[in-house]
């Protein structure tokens, strides 16, 4: 912001466009011509009455004297007078709004802290829930685990049983062969009998 020292008496209160077009150089800026040093002159120096200006080659900066000022009497509307000494042009507070808004507030915070209670209430629901369905996952998965082992346990014993089936059925085709020999024997002897 710029300086904020209070202009001197008597001074007249123009806006920068008043001065730009009061010095010449508004139409002539707009439609892009050079302005004659003469005017250019009286431009600055109507500028310099009302504020500050700083030039830094092309550059021209302008810094305008109670600027604070002047942004309040351009936030005002047309015609009504400035307020006096300064002072802001804030209207004054209804009690009555004051205290709908406070009881507003009141029934928004109840509000709020039903939805809060609400919403707490579905999350732990929530939770209980999610914790059921873990746990029955992993008493799924460990027995499945039991199971499967169990089966493999089973299975490996009746491999064992067969090989053990096995290895005492061994000697049966050596039996078969004697029970065949055996027979012919009987046969001849009966053959011989008769």
């Amino acid at each position: 912001s710029g300086p904020v020292a209070a202009p001197p008496e008597g001074r007249d209160e123009r806006s920068l466009e008043a001065l730009s077009l009061a010095g010449g150089g508004g139409a002539a800026v707009a439609a892009g011509r050079q302005l004659p040093e003469g005017r250019r002159a009286t431009l600055a120096s109507a500028l310099e009455l009302e504020g500050t200006v700083l030039r830094e080659g092309r550059l021209t900066q302008f810094v305008a004297n109670n600027l604070e000022r002047r942004i309040r009497l351009s936030g005002a509307p047309r015609g009504e007078p400035p307020a006096g000494g300064g002072g802001s042009s804030i209207p004054a507070i209804d009690p009555g709004a004051l205290q709908d808004v406070v009881a507003l507030a009141g029934q928004v915070a109840a509000q709020v802290d039903e939805l809060l209670r609400n919403v707490h209430c579905g999350l732990q629901a929530l939770t209980a829930l999610s914790v059921g369905c873990i746990q029955t996952y992993r008493d799924g998965v460990e027995s499945l685990g039991e199971a499967a082992d169990l089966s493999i346990r089973a299975m490996y014993a009746l491999v064992a049983r067969c090989e053990e089936l096995d290895r005492a059925m061994q000697p049966v085709p050596a039996l078969a062969k004697r029970i065949r020999d055996m027979k012919g024997t009987l046969e001849r002897l009966e053959g011989l009998c008769k």
